[in-house]
């Protein structure tokens, strides 16, 4: 079968992923690094070295850049902008949803298409279609490449706005180093009483499932702007958390995470919200 080419540029720990599940799925890979003995393992594979970033832009009508930054993505880019002139430019370089916008701006004014994304994963899950690419920047081009973008990993659309994709990406990461300070400190409290983390944290997955219909619940009160506490109420929380506080303290576990969140919960309260759902405290948040 005849599959588009692809070109990848940067072939640091992710571009090299991202070049090696191309060539997985049959696709003809040209390639360029900036140190060229990091395509070697790919060329050895059947992947095409390019010498220049023009000859590997004009190699592909889908180009994929991933580097350190995007200030390293105008460096190599800009001067092979004639190059790019008509092809797709996926830029899967991490950076803000400023940068991402001021990318595509570029990318248009040179006639360039442009896709703005995520990973979100690893090096190693590249490839895995159980995990999100963000895209964002042209719903038509993400459809025009969509069935190549897809052996990367399961291809988002977030529409039109380029930088959304960066937003997604720094929220989504947000909540999972949350998520990982909370397990941390959990698992920290059940092990100073013999318990094996795996033990806990089998049950902390569970547990996790019954968190998300709580934040289904929740995001629909964020919508609308009404925190009825229905299921539990922030004074509730705030009773409910020194239990967790008087536990780790005599355990000797650190407890600032949840000293934080208390802090949160009782400035809902001082405001005159504990009788709200947990939701009420985005607005703490959101400086209110």
């Amino acid at each position: 079968m005849n599959k588009p080419n692809v070109t990848v540029v940067g072939l640091g720990q992710m571009g090299f992923a991202l070049a090696d599940a191309f060539l997985t799925a049959g696709h003809p890979t040209t390639v360029w690094n900036r140190t060229e003995g990091k395509a070697d393992a790919l060329v050895a594979r059947g992947a095409t070295r390019a010498a220049t970033v023009a000859e590997a832009a004009e190699a592909s009508d889908l180009v994929v850049v991933c580097v350190l930054d995007y200030a390293a993505v105008r460096e190599l880019l800009a001067p092979v902008a004639g190059s790019l002139r008509g092809r797709a430019l996926v830029n899967l370089t991490s950076g803000s949803p400023e940068q991402a916008r001021g990318e595509a701006e570029w990318a248009a004014e040179h006639g360039i298409g442009y896709l703005d994304g995520g990973i979100m994963t690893t090096p190693p899950g590249v490839g895995d279609s159980a995990n999100m690419i963000l895209y964002a920047g042209s719903p038509a081009l993400l459809a025009e490449h969509r069935a190549t973008l897809e052996v990367l990993g399961d291809p988002v659309d977030l529409g039109q706005d380029a930088g959304l994709a960066s937003l997604y990406d720094a929220g989504l990461l947000g909540l999972m180093w949350s998520v990982f300070g909370g397990w941390l400190h959990a698992t920290a409290l059940a092990g100073a009483d013999g318990v094996a983390a795996k033990d806990f944290t089998a049950l902390a997955n569970r547990w996790l499932k019954t968190v998300s219909w709580f934040m289904t619940g929740y995001a629909e009160q964020i919508d609308a702007g009404e925190y009825p506490g229905a299921d539990a109420t922030i004074d509730v929380q705030v009773a409910a958390i020194g239990h967790l506080l008087h536990a780790a303290e005599a355990r000797g576990v650190d407890n600032r995470l949840p000293e934080l969140h208390l802090e949160l919960m009782r400035r809902a309260v001082d405001a005159g919200h504990g009788g709200d759902s947990y939701a009420r405290i985005i607005e703490v948040f959101r400086g209110r």
